[in-house]
């Protein structure tokens, strides 16, 4: 039995479970696919879409490593809500104390910036998400042209789905809507994931364009189904309602857990995100490969 000291956190509603592990010793404890699934169980365990560990870079241009599983034991590349909820724990435990950090990603660095108050509470954390990827090569999606904006997909039960495909270190199809409450997120986005053309599954973004600076957004997240909030599906909406003439390169996206200002920085083809972080609980969790997970406030 492990004892591994945890901070719940969340942003806008997509929730992690945030652990310091540069010492490597819960992953010897348990392997990381294992603990994600223990952890992230809303009934026998901590309950959150994922886990979030810190760890050692692996090279002298960034500062510190994020590293991701979903609550399905699967690794993700990268996730905005969780790197805004990563910068400010590394700040607040003093683990790093520099307000703009290099975090090293497996979709490659990511530079948040926290913004903190007289006390040193981070208030909220401005990240700089990198440029977007339409190649369809690079997102993955499996097409006949170099890009896919508002590209026809043929569904299993017959209907069609327009989709713009984007990457952001993690794929994502974008799906405009006239009505959010007309739409079967969860089947919808269940299929669209698994769908072929998907070779590596794909996070779903359905938005309704309210104005040309408002996008309401509703998700499904590949490895997590629904959930309140996904930052890099931000960024991949207000690209693709860009490009398509829906809005300008500045937008707020207004998800079921709160609002992200999305900003399209033409000068360096960067997205930058500005949203807040949450502390929700710290605690212990003992973990058991065997028994499964106790939980300890």
């Amino acid at each position: 039995m492990t004892q591994i000291l945890f901070s719940k956190m969340q942003g806008i509603g997509n929730d992690f479970v945030v652990m310091d592990d540069r010492d490597g010793s819960i992953e010897a404890a348990m392997p990381y696919p294992q603990l994600a699934e223990k952890l992230c169980d809303r009934h026998f365990g901590i309950g959150a879409d994922g886990i979030i560990l810190v760890k050692d870079s692996e090279d002298e241009d960034h500062d510190i490593r994020f590293v991701i599983y979903n609550s399905d034991g699967s690794r993700a590349d990268m996730c905005g809500n969780g790197m805004r909820c990563f910068a400010k724990y590394l700040y607040e435990k003093n683990i790093i104390d520099k307000k703009q950090i290099r975090v090293q990603t497996d979709a490659g660095t990511v530079v948040p910036e926290v913004v903190a108050d007289a006390s040193g509470r981070v208030t909220s954390v401005k990240v700089d998400m990198g440029p977007p990827v339409m190649s369809c090569r690079q997102v993955p999606f499996v097409c006949d042209k170099d890009t896919a904006v508002e590209a026809s997909v043929d569904m299993a039960d017959g209907s069609t789905v327009t989709v713009t495909a984007v990457g952001m270190g993690n794929p994502h199809a974008v799906v405009f809507v006239k009505d959010l409450s007309e739409v079967d997120v969860a089947a919808q986005g269940r299929a669209l994931e698994i769908h072929p053309r998907f070779p590596a599954k794909t996070n779903v973004e359905f938005i309704q364009v309210m104005d040309d600076q408002t996008l309401k957004m509703k998700v499904w997240e590949r490895g997590a189904g629904m959930t309140l909030a996904c930052g890099t599906g931000a960024c991949a909406a207000l690209t693709a309602a860009h490009i398509t003439g829906r809005t300008g390169n500045y937008a707020t996206v207004v998800l079921d857990g709160g609002d992200l200002a999305i900003f399209w920085d033409k000068s360096t083809n960067h997205l930058i995100k500005t949203g807040p972080a949450r502390l929700v609980f710290e605690g212990v969790i003992r973990v058991s490969a065997g028994n499964g997970a106790d939980t300890e406030f």
